[in-house]
């Protein structure tokens, strides 16, 4: 089978495409024939951090080739989606049994690694902002495969008002087309009305506007892997708070969050309530390129690897 992997941190340049043995599953696991590979932000950064180099993991869908020891809740042919953390950027992948779902009848396999993963840290995070019908939301990365959900989900909670914050004017329509009813770019001087809480996908330097744009008793959900600090003083000028969020935590500790979640996400997708876009469907040997989407901020939705 064909694999990308990489031997030195740096940019998208250093991954290689490579031949290697399928793997065998192990107890609990399942060998998947991938279909669709998707990209993510977490991934990209760790190619470009000076450490050991790890697997490319991350969103796989497709069929189940065979299964490991122990499994009975899947069986070879059945189509199911999930979270790698070993090698995914390649034909066939180990999946853990504990972290597969099924792919339901009608869905394509780039609609599930676009909306199951993403949406889950999307859904998640909005539940971690306690959402109230009628409030007023802002959603960071707007145009990413994560925030371009959030961004709907805050519409089907019953937000009155949801606004997309992205990095280049450029975005805009984009974010327009999925039902914000504003759009601001990052260094804007001005984020408009204040809100009543912010999903956060970028962190750094954006957590002080993303708490600005906040009214008072607001609140700011922090889901992603950018750092950056708060100054508490920020906090107690209008009794703000600032939320963080793990969707690991939640996999591991409360499955059954995770199943429900789940289920609810396919239900708004197959409603209409909630469209997963992807942006650039990639082959396996042009990775590279698809990392560099990613890096280049130039996505609008999921980037996507078709093996």
């Amino acid at each position: 089978m064909r694999r990308v992997r990489y031997e030195h941190s740096g940019g998208p340049d250093v991954l290689f495409l490579e031949d290697a043995p399928v793997p065998e599953p192990g107890p609990g696991e399942l060998l998947v024939r991938t279909e669709a590979i998707g990209v993510t932000l977490p991934v990209v950064r760790k190619v470009r951090e000076p450490r050991e180099p790890i697997a490319l993991g991350g969103e796989i869908a497709g069929d189940v080739a065979a299964v490991g020891p122990g499994v009975t809740e899947y069986a070879p042919g059945d189509r199911v989606t999930g979270l790698v953390f070993g090698h995914g950027y390649a034909d066939y992948a180990l999946l853990h049994v504990a972290m597969a779902s099924p792919v339901p009848d009608g869905a394509r396999a780039t609609d599930a690694v676009a909306l199951v993963r993403s949406g889950l840290v999307a859904y998640g995070a909005l539940q971690a902002a306690r959402p109230e019908p009628g409030e007023a939301a802002l959603v960071t990365a707007a145009a990413s495969g994560v925030g371009h959900l959030a961004l709907q989900l805050a519409a089907a909670s019953g937000a009155s008002r949801v606004m997309g914050a992205v990095s280049g004017t450029g975005k805009a329509e984009f974010v327009r087309g999925l039902g914000a009813d504003d759009v601001v770019v990052y260094d804007d001087e001005s984020w408009g009305d204040p809100v009543d809480y912010v999903l956060d996908a970028v962190g750094g330097d954006l957590l002080t506007p993303g708490l600005k744009a906040l009214a008072p008793h607001g609140r700011l959900v922090a889901y992603s892997s950018g750092g950056g600090t708060v100054e508490a003083y920020d906090l107690l000028v209008g009794a703000k708070s600032v939320i963080g969020f793990q969707m690991a935590l939640i996999a591991r500790g409360k499955p059954e969050t995770y199943e429900r979640w789940r289920k609810e996400l396919w239900r708004l997708f197959f409603e209409g309530a909630l469209r997963p876009v992807v942006h650039a469907e990639f082959a396996l040997e042009d990775a590279a390129r698809a990392h560099e989407a990613i890096e280049g901020r130039a996505n609008l939705g999921k980037v996507v690897l078709i093996p």
